[in-house]
């Protein structure tokens, strides 16, 4: 294992009290627009037909501006390790922390949109130290996707999801770790991808919930069920990604908005955690409000609403149709996730798929969803990983 180098430094990150007293001004003096013209008195997904109900999102508002606490997730953020790094030019941030294992792999999650590293601080703790002796641990690594949370805003274009994957073999080296497990979802779920494609005699193995296949692939073959996740999928990028088009498009216009009004970031983004969540109503049946106020309040301080879309207009659709995958592969696919390929499908990338899942419940964000499922699933699947790549 490699030496870390001096060009890792540790970090706290504090907002000022001024920005905090900003930032519950603007929510008492926001301006919302008339209820939505589609009601529904009863719960249920229709309610959000037209995006998030008045109602809704003023009493979230409320919580946000007279009960939320962004300095107690400061300080959970400390607890685990905050550090940062310039990898070509770019300051990164990222949480990392060592198992106590001596046995421990080392295991990189990255985070996607409208997420961030607030999605994997309830899993850490039970990743690098499980209460099962038997269980895997790890040494855990979180990185901030260029141009959200703390990392910095790239200056010019070149961002996309091939350069990140490269950024991120070159921090796990400064870490010391010349070989790693990789996971992630959404925009992690690609970057996954392609540290498990460009990079296999530094990648152990991958985990994802993303496996996206090749184009142009038949239905021939595919079971009643497996046709229903294709035309779940075909149905989402048809009828519900306005907001990645307009990211991937004009991701400086809609940026406007989403870096000056909290109420205008806040509703962009609960949007999403209540259309991709494996709720029936409201995605606070699942995710706690406070955490996705800290996934919120994180984009809010750091301004990085149009920096954080910008990942669209570097990457939008471009995963390399030729890429394969041959390190070994664990695959879970979660019933309410807005896109589902059928094994054999994937198994036309991923071509040593050592462990397949798709489990009765969740959605796009598991680790907030499920994150007893979470855990368990991803250490069963790199266990299954780290056996192949041994065997």
């Amino acid at each position: 294992m490699s030496r870390p180098t001096n060009d890792v430094h540790a970090c706290e990150v504090r907002a000022t009290d001024a920005e905090l007293d900003d930032l519950r001004a603007r929510l008492a003096s926001a301006r919302l627009p008339e209820p939505e013209t589609i009601r529904h008195a009863a719960p249920g997904p229709h309610r959000w037909e037209q995006g998030v109900p008045l109602a809704d999102l003023v009493d979230v508002v409320n919580y946000w501006r007279t009960a939320y606490d962004w300095r107690a997730f400061e300080a959970r953020l400390d607890r685990i390790g905050q550090f940062r790094t310039v990898v070509d030019g770019l300051g990164i941030h990222f949480l990392h922390r060592r198992s106590p294992r001596a046995d421990a792999t080392p295991l990189l999650l990255t985070h996607g949109w409208p997420g961030s590293v607030a999605e994997f601080v309830d899993v850490v703790d039970e990743l690098v130290e499980p209460e099962e002796v038997d269980a895997p641990a790890f040494h855990v690594v979180v990185p901030s996707l260029p141009g959200f949370g703390h990392s910095d805003k790239p200056a010019t274009t070149g961002w996309g999801t091939e350069k990140i994957a490269a950024a991120w073999v070159e921090l796990m080296g400064r870490l010391g770790y010349d070989t790693f497990a990789a996971h992630g979802g959404d925009w992690g779920g690609v970057i996954t991808t392609i540290l498990g494609g460009r990079f296999p005699e530094r990648v152990l193995g991958i985990h994802t919930t993303l496996a996206q296949a090749p184009p142009g692939l038949s239905t021939d073959g595919l079971t009643a069920g497996e046709r229903e996740w294709t035309e779940e999928t075909r149905d989402f990028w048809h009828h519900h990604t306005a907001y990645a088009k307009q990211q991937a498009t004009r991701p400086q216009t809609i940026g406007y908005s989403l870096v000056d009004s909290p109420v205008g970031l806040l509703a962009w983004i609960l949007d999403k955690f209540a259309e991709w969540s494996d709720t029936e109503d409201s995605p606070f049946e699942t995710i706690s409000l406070d955490r996705l106020l800290d996934n919120v309040t994180l984009y809010w301080l750091t301004r990085s609403g149009a920096s954080a879309a910008r990942i669209y207009y570097e990457s939008h659709d471009s995963l390399d149709p030729e890429l394969r995958v041959d390190v070994p592969s664990a695959i879970t696919t979660y019933p309410r996730d807005i896109e589902k390929y059928p094994r054999a499908w994937a198994e036309e990338r991923f071509r040593q798929i050592v462990r397949w899942r798709s489990p009765a419940t969740g959605g796009h964000f598991p680790s907030l969803e499920v994150p007893e499922y979470f855990v368990e699933d991803l250490r069963d699947g790199l266990a299954a990983v780290l056996a192949a790549r041994r065997s």
